[in-house]
């Protein structure tokens, strides 16, 4: 099965100077990297690394504290773990889906995104199997396991004849379980450390706390997927009951946090897993109630409000449970 998507053709992923020009950083990037050579940095889409490493990293400080040493792991584990989880999973992962999408306005974590480069697939391919040899060779056999099951769930996710983003349902399924727990599960087994029942419960109540943000994520791209024909989550569902689903699930990602205090490490800070789901009902409630007048520039900036909320979340979490 060829890896390059039929639309691309020879000498079309020319790249226009409004993306070239269009931040200060484009400019020193292109100069740089002559030719489309930093468009294929821009699939990457480094916008999204500080926050996949965030939550990667929260899976390894909830298993090994602020002092790693004492389970034989280290912070260069942790920096190895970020360099093969976020740079070759994610980033390659991305720029897949970039490259079969084609899109030609904004997308997610790169605004004015340049033409896809012809050989971006192939560059997606190569980036997510070294990754994965990477992580066979100097990373513990559960990190690699669930490297594994995530390299699979990218194919699957982007690549046609699968392309079950165009799927609505399961390219949820995919992103619940593949950003939301496996992601720090993944930080927690470059520890080594065997996972405990309270870990395994906020591990877990990431899966619907990312059920919730999903939908959110393809919001603002709601009238260009149904142009497209992509039957996204958001479109099967409707902005209103999306919405609804977001605030459903939030709530179930709670429940479960809560039950992981039951059995994890006692600790007064446990009350301030309520600063975090105020923060979610403050961004959903609004949006649910005015999202009929919203614009896609609203529902993006409502996305944005939401990521923010995650970042409140993990840091809660780390708080009640890592300190």
């Amino acid at each position: 099965m060829s890896v390059t998507p039929a639309r691309m053709r020879p000498g079309a992923a020319t790249v226009p100077e409004r993306v070239r020009t269009a931040s200060r950083a484009r400019r020193l990037g292109y100069r740089l990297l002559p030719g489309e050579a930093f468009s294929y940095v821009l699939h990457l889409r480094p916008a999204e690394w500080p926050i996949m490493a965030a939550h990667t990293a929260l899976g390894f400080l909830l298993a090994a504290g602020f002092r790693p040493g004492s389970l034989g792991a280290s912070w260069g584990d942790l920096a190895l773990a970020l360099l093969v989880w976020v740079g070759g999973l994610n980033g390659g992962t991305l720029a897949l889906n970039s490259a079969f999408d084609q899109d030609d306005g904004d997308i997610g974590y790169l605004a004015v995104p340049p033409p896809p480069p012809r050989y971006l697939a192939g560059f997606a391919l190569a980036l997510l199997a070294a990754g994965q040899a990477a992580s066979l060779l100097w990373l513990p056999g559960a990190f690699a396991g669930a490297y594994a099951v995530c390299f699979a769930l990218s194919l699957l996710y982007s690549v046609p004849p699968f392309r079950i983003k165009a799927v609505a349902g399961a390219d949820w399924l995919v992103n619940m379980w593949g950003f939301g727990t496996l992601t720090p599960f993944a930080g927690w087994a470059a520890t080594g450390r065997p996972l405990e029942l309270w870990a395994a419960l906020v591990l877990l109540a990431f899966c619907p706390l990312f059920a919730a943000l999903y939908p959110l994520t393809q919001l603002y791209q709601y009238e260009g997927d149904r142009a497209r024909g992509d039957r996204t989550l958001a479109l099967a569902l409707g902005m209103r009951r999306s919405l609804q689903v977001a605030i459903g699930a939030t709530l179930l990602a709670f429940l479960l946090f809560g039950a992981a205090l039951g059995f994890g490490p006692a600790n007064h800070l446990a009350p301030a897993l309520a600063l975090p789901l105020a923060a979610w009902l403050l961004v959903l409630v609004p949006w649910y109630r005015h999202h009929a007048a919203m614009s896609a520039r609203d529902h993006q900036r409502g996305m944005y409000a939401a990521l923010r909320a995650w970042a409140l979340t993990d840091l809660a979490v780390l708080a009640i449970f890592a300190l």
